[in-house]
């Protein structure tokens, strides 16, 4: 038997932090003295700190360890846990590798000390035969799902119109959260058949209040706003969904600065 303080050496947890797992229940000492009440643990125990720190370390909390503990023997169980976690970390991965290039972004605007201006016309774009792909993303973010369905099911067959136009058009009444309601189309030549999930269509032609976005995404909020101003002090209004073309898109370039993308807003 070990005192807590020897305990506390070899497992390299705090006597604080053991007297919580304690009051938890994740770790009760093998024996407490009933006279001085000293906490007393097993040696065998040091496999079950041992496992406690590693799970903590994977970003497990102490609830979710007190679970996964009660299932350790059991390997399909601990496959399922660590499965999750891997999701859960991947996802906050994406995240802040999101986070961390708008925070890139921004520092290159201010020191480049430049105002963002951005020019308003209204056009017709003309009607137009694509390949389409319409589903729910699970983000804005993710609207790549669909054009890696466009791609895995016609791309080696498509022949690009010319000029090709790609573009996606959002469908929701409301900025969405989740599930956001997208359509991807890209023009091409001649004709085809659909396919399981890549429907072609002849798109009519539009009239629209066109905006250019030299650069980054992080653009189009600003970009947008200048937009409905425009249409507002030059009396337009919004008929249909707004639709980005994409001139130069990620597919093209790993360079946010090159990217080029047009905001559409269909007008009356």
């Amino acid at each position: 038997m070990l005192k807590i303080g020897d305990f506390s050496k070899l497992s390299r947890v705090s006597i604080r932090m053991l007297r919580h797992y304690d009051d938890i229940g994740l770790l009760k000492p093998a024996e407490i003295d009933t006279f001085t009440g000293y906490r007393y643990y097993r040696e065998e125990q040091l496999f079950i700190i041992g496992r406690i720190t590693a799970l903590k370390d994977m970003g497990f909390s102490l609830a979710d360890i007190i679970r996964i503990l009660e299932n350790y023997d059991d390997k399909e169980k601990m496959e399922v846990f660590l499965l999750e976690r891997q999701a859960e970390l991947k996802k906050l991965s994406e995240e802040t590798q999101y986070k961390l290039m708008l925070l890139e972004t921004a520092q290159k605007r201010l020191r480049k000390e430049q105002t963002m201006s951005y020019n308003v016309t209204v056009k017709t774009i003309p009607e137009r035969y694509a390949a389409t792909v319409r589903m729910i993303i699970p983000r804005y973010e993710d609207e790549q799902r669909a054009w890696s369905v466009l791609h895995s099911e016609c791309g080696g067959t498509l022949v690009p119109a010319e000029p090709c136009l790609a573009g996606a058009e959002f469908f929701d009444d409301e900025y969405k959260e989740e599930n956001v309601d997208v359509r991807i189309w890209m023009t091409v030549k001649g004709t085809y058949e659909n396919t399981e999930h890549v429907e072609f269509l002849t798109l009519p032609a539009v009239k629209v209040a066109s905006c250019i976005v030299n650069g980054s995404y992080t653009q189009l909020t600003d970009a947008t706003a200048t937009a409905m101003a425009w249409m507002r002090d030059n009396g337009y209004t919004m008929n249909g969904a707004m639709f980005c073309i994409y001139h130069v898109s990620p597919a093209q370039t790993s360079d946010p600065d090159e990217l080029v993308t047009e905001i559409c807003f269909p007008v009356e």
